[in-house]
């Protein structure tokens, strides 16, 4: 198999973002979904819903979007484009990344970037002003195999404090 050539989404948010959860570059399973952490043991929508005490995982995307986005969360990518076999990030190649330094220079509520794993930490930590908070959350990708009891912990008690309530 080569390589192929695959690319983010858009960022999801509003003037009220004050978290921008930042994930690599979406999988496989998304990016046929045509929607953010689509694959189905991806813990991102389960755990999201804890955070916000709202069930998204049942509900259509177009409807999960504006609900987190009532309680100030943002989400994008680090990488706007790559070459990657498959959906794991170790396999990403040559990535262009998205105009982190700008976009949240443009966002000014934002509070907090929340990096969805150390990939992503690792091509973007360094694109984010500084006088904006980042943490580091336990990826929620199946590849991670941290138990989603442990994730969810580590992301709500990391979250909590910055939710639009």
């Amino acid at each position: 198999m080569s390589e192929l050539q695959k690319s983010s989404f858009n960022a999801i948010f509003d003037a009220n973002s004050r978290i921008l959860i930042l994930g690599s570059l979406p999988g496989d399973a998304s990016l046929n979904a045509g929607h953010y952490y689509a694959h189905p043991r991806n813990a991102f929508w389960p755990i999201i819903s804890q955070l916000i005490a709202v069930d998204l995982t049942q509900r259509p995307f177009a409807e999960r979007y504006p609900l987190i986005q009532q309680y100030g969360i943002a989400l994008w990518d680090v990488v706007q484009q790559a070459n990657r076999v498959g959906s794991l990030d170790t396999a990403i190649q040559t990535p262009q990344l998205n105009p982190l330094d700008a976009w949240c220079r443009a966002q000014p509520q934002l509070q907090l970037v929340a990096f969805n794993g150390q990939a992503a930490a690792k091509y973007g930590s360094k694109l984010i002003p500084g006088y904006i908070e980042q943490l580091v959350l336990p990826s929620s990708s199946p590849a991670h195999t941290l138990n989603v009891s442990h994730k969810t912990e580590a992301w709500l008690a990391a979250l909590r404090p910055y939710l639009k309530t």
